[in-house]
């Protein structure tokens, strides 16, 4: 399985920054794999992201804004132009992460990492 997460390197947008570098951050910390995906630089993913993000999560008035979460096709969530980014951290909160990302259970440290 692989996780992606959709970023935009180059907005104007605050909000948007630091919610990427919270998410990234996050997996990163908890060293869950992912591969960043940089909207801004690649048209066709950019296409690809929005329309594989469920009709229901989509906003009404814009284009969906990044971060996005996929694990391999399916949609995890995360931010919807309408705020849905607060479901990744309840998930969070609550310890539910890997079943929001739709990962079995969390990585194993590896010995020769301690």
């Amino acid at each position: 399985m692989v996780i992606k997460v959709y970023v935009a390197s180059s907005t104007g947008s605050l909000a948007v920054k630091k919610h990427q570098q919270a998410v990234v951050g996050f997996l990163e910390a908890n060293r869950i794999d992912f591969q960043e995906v940089d909207i801004t630089m690649l048209e066709e993913q950019r296409l690809w992201m929005y329309r594989n993000i469920p009709r229901d999560k989509q906003p009404e008035k814009c284009n969906p804004l990044p971060p996005q979460i996929f694990n391999n096709d399916r949609y995890c969530g995360v931010r919807g132009g309408d705020g849905d980014y607060e479901d990744f951290f309840l998930s969070k909160e609550n310890n539910t992460v890997f079943a929001f990302l739709g990962l079995s259970s969390q990585p194993s440290v590896k010995d020769s990492e301690s």
